[in-house]
């Protein structure tokens, strides 16, 4: 099987809990992670995260908004970097570096603005407005190969129609992980998500 394009977003995690929470994440089968920055110190969270399971998972940063932050994630040795937003001068500042970067995308506009600066695939966001039957649309005209992540409104139950609209991967947030959340709890979930994910895309 393909790797999974499953992205775990730890909104509002802490330093003390990332290591746990992630180990969880990793064993169920979920090996891209993003520690939004607007948790709690987020970059000492990447960094211990980058520490600990860089060299088995994709760790980085998500809510990324201008560049000097891109290279701040970077220094603590991320090597994701995701927004909510198209903004060229974050995906060429994450390509210079070698940064994997999904800007966040809604319109035609913005997915070919994001494509030819050079992202690497696009987070079409939010997910539960532009819907499978938008995402049908956008893939009329997007080059086949794009990496499409439906962020925001994807779920287990609705994983097979985003799928059969095109959509190559979820980003998952607080179905995953909500702030006070023990490492057994989100590892639990992680194992559903994953049995879901693998019998709409195996």
């Amino acid at each position: 099987m393909k790797p999974r394009n499953i992205i775990a977003i730890l909104r509002g995690i802490t330093p003390g809990s990332v290591t746990g929470i992630a180990e969880g994440l990793i064993c169920a089968g979920i090996k891209q992670i993003e520690v939004p920055l607007n948790s709690p110190d987020p970059l000492t969270s990447i960094e211990t995260l980058a520490k600990a399971f860089g060299d088995i998972a994709l760790i980085g940063a998500g809510t990324v908004l201008e560049a000097g932050a891109v290279k701040d994630v970077h220094q603590a040795g991320g090597r994701l970097i995701v927004s909510p937003d198209t903004n060229v001068e974050v995906i060429k500042t994450a390509k210079a570096l070698d940064l994997v970067s999904y800007p966040g995308a809604m319109t035609p506009t913005e997915c070919f603005t994001a494509l030819r600066a050079g992202a690497d695939g696009l987070k079409l966001f939010p997910g539960a407005l532009i819907g499978p039957e938008g995402l049908r649309a956008l893939k009329a005209v997007l080059p086949p190969e794009t990496t499409l992540f439906s962020v925001g409104g994807a779920t287990p139950q609705n994983f097979a129609a985003w799928h059969a609209a095109g959509a190559t991967g979820f980003g998952i947030g607080s179905a995953l992980y909500r702030p006070g959340d023990d490492s057994n709890t989100v590892a639990r979930r992680a194992t559903e998500i994953v049995q879901a994910y693998d019998e709409v895309y195996s």
